[in-house]
């Protein structure tokens, strides 16, 4: 099953997509993964005799707690995903179990891929002064490609701010397998894209 929708997805289209979505279409073994650090998963044989590929992006998008708080703002309505060719409803709340939908235009269908915010993680260290604030969604059944992605963004003790973007997956439907190639383009365009949203937005007076 996959969703597709010739114009771009409306709320109840979304909302439909997601009902019609079941559990999770990748292992439970790997629920919670991408919660490591991408050493380990780079380093992780079992992923990868499985078939998973390893997507890594980490980019300094400025410094000071004032741009961590807006990276994180950034995180929180969904930022990270706005673009012309794809989105996320940036009412959507970031909570461990919510439902989300990636809508992505593809040529000239749009595409609805459900995923499910699998943690949310935060932490601080006000003596250290650093910070951190991420969350991870898991593929479900419907989606073109199984496994987890972690968006984050970090405040080092050098007080510089990171966003990062670290996933997990492989080919979940005949298409993709087919067209994986391009698959791992799109997900490369989608990583430069969103660093540059997070600039964006934490730069932004």
């Amino acid at each position: 099953m996959v969703f597709f929708c010739w114009a771009k997805p409306s709320l109840q289209e979304q909302k439909d997509c997601l009902n019609k979505s079941s559990g999770f279409n990748y292992d439970s073994k790997y629920r919670g993964a991408s919660a490591k650090p991408a050493s380990s998963l780079k380093e992780d044989n079992e992923l990868s005799k499985d078939g998973f590929l390893i997507n890594h992006a980490r980019v300094l998008v400025g410094s000071g707690l004032g741009t961590y708080e807006k990276g994180r703002l950034a995180l929180e309505n969904w930022r990270h995903f706005a673009f012309d060719w794809g989105f996320v409803d940036p009412k959507t709340s970031i909570q461990s179990g919510v439902k989300f939908c990636v809508c992505v235009k593809e040529f000239l269908p749009w595409v609805m891929m459900p995923l499910q915010v699998i943690y949310v993680n935060e932490s601080r260290n006000s003596k250290k002064d650093v910070a951190s604030f991420c969350f991870s969604g898991g593929t479900l059944q419907g989606h073109l490609l199984a496994g987890e992605e972690r968006f984050s963004i970090e405040m080092d003790e050098k007080n510089q701010v990171w966003y990062e973007i670290l996933s997990f997956s492989k080919p979940a439907h005949f298409l993709s397998f087919i067209g994986y190639p391009y698959v791992q383009l799109r997900q490369k365009f989608f990583v430069h894209q969103s660093s540059k949203a997070v600039i964006k937005h934490v730069t932004a007076s």
